[in-house]
């Protein structure tokens, strides 16, 4: 009678107490730290280093979060990262595996994750959109094949340590993601907050600050710049996730690919690509331009273009301008060195002063107006080319040139 009556006492203490006998106030901490370490797992593991390569991880903090999502979340990854690159080839379309903007926010609020699971069934989903992820041994035979059984490991862990609040702790956690990321991040996080730029779809920062959901709160800014390891853009925006991926790049267990690019203003240089794209983004252009880089189809591009634009400030003889006159292309141009010898105002093309804006934008707006216009002046550039600039006419004026060479010392005595 005795023992059962300590078994008893034992059982009824282990309920109250746990292993960790811990307080109320302990409790909760631990509660916090462990949904915090989860929520880092995901936006430093699943979907900065996993879905969009934008850092690279050592084998230790990799297999953690692994390990820890599994217990947490159970959450494959390869289902994580097909459907969340899918999420970004479809934003805001009818395939949008969760846009609230074709689903409603309250699907997204009530029904995110049924959404997800409903996804990583379809298997064109996976093919296409899961490839690189990990397929070790104890991804297909553990993570992915016993994906359920870890938050049942986690349950036990929690009853152990907390006693009965266990259960609680683990009903927290397993709220975690499909609230924090599922509801607030894919659902509010395409409905409300703030923009810095006009991305494409109808991504909006929640918060400037990104702790509570390790810096993902910084949607809008994740959507303009995918393939960034840091989501914060301006001096006043936190990324909790940010400041862990430099202290694990610090420790050498980290190597970051790419982050935002940074508008740089001084002294009058040549652009590298970054200042142009951060330039682009800070003016809202992200839907109006493209930095196609050097390209061997220069005359395939000029072809689909409505104009050739040349605004220098300095220019010897252009043959950008060649280029697009040869093309039948309207040109405009500033009246910069050679320009003016290229382009007759009017009849071939528009010509403005070198630093007018007014009359660049003028002139943009003239042809983009007017498709008349765009036709004539594009075959007057074109008949100006072949006139005065091919080869055949360049041929004929050396002909000339030496026959007037020849004549004038022939009648020289």
């Amino acid at each position: 009678m005795e023992s059962l009556i300590l078994v008893r006492d034992a059982a009824v203490d282990w309920l109250a107490n746990g292993a960790l006998a811990a307080t109320w106030w302990q409790v909760l901490l631990a509660t916090l730290v462990m949904t915090h370490i989860t929520i880092s797992g995901v936006t430093i593991f699943l979907h900065r280093a996993q879905a969009h390569r934008a850092l690279d991880l050592h084998a230790l903090p990799a297999h953690f979060f692994r390990l820890w999502l599994w217990l947490t979340t159970g959450m494959v990854t390869k289902e994580f990262v097909a459907i969340h690159r899918k999420h970004h080839a479809k934003c805001e379309t009818e395939e949008d595996p969760h846009s609230p903007q074709t689903r409603g926010i309250k699907a997204l609020l009530l029904t995110g994750v049924e959404l997800y699971r409903a996804e990583s069934k379809v298997p064109a989903t996976m093919t296409k959109y899961g490839l690189g992820t990990p397929d070790d041994w104890i991804e297909r035979n553990l993570y992915t094949r016993f994906s359920w059984q870890g938050v049942g490991v986690m349950l036990i862990i929690d009853l152990l340590l907390f006693g009965a609040i266990g259960i609680t702790v683990w009903a927290v956690q397993m709220l975690w993601i499909p609230v924090m990321a599922t509801g607030i991040i894919n659902g509010i996080g395409h409905w409300w907050g703030y923009r810095n730029f006009e991305s494409p779809d109808a991504s909006r920062n929640v918060s400037p600050w990104g702790i509570v959901i390790g810096g993902e709160e910084l949607h809008n800014n994740h959507h303009t710049y995918p393939t960034s390891a840091k989501f914060s853009v301006k001096p006043y925006e936190f990324d909790i996730g940010w400041l862990y991926i430099r202290g694990l790049e610090s420790l050498g267990l980290a190597k970051v690919r790419k982050t935002p690019p940074k508008l740089e203003l001084g002294a009058v240089r040549v652009a590298d690509g970054q200042t142009l794209e951060a330039l682009i983004d800070q003016l809202a252009l992200r839907d109006r331009v493209d930095l196609i880089g050097q390209r061997d189809d220069v005359p395939e591009l000029i072809a689909v273009a409505d104009a050739v634009v040349l605004p220098s400030v300095r220019e010897g003889l252009s043959n950008v301008i060649l280029e697009g006159m040869m093309g039948g292309k309207p040109v405009v141009a500033s009246r910069a060195g050679g320009n003016v010898e290229l382009v007759e105002h009017e009849r071939s093309g528009l010509l403005f002063d070198v630093g007018d804006d007014a009359g660049l934008a003028q002139a943009f707006i003239r042809l983009a107006n007017d498709a008349g216009l765009r036709k004539r002046l594009g075959d007057g550039a074109r008949e100006r080319a072949l006139n005065h600039f091919s080869i055949p006419s360049m041929v004929r004026a050396y002909e000339r040139t030496y026959s007037d060479v020849v004549r004038e010392r022939a009648t020289t005595p």
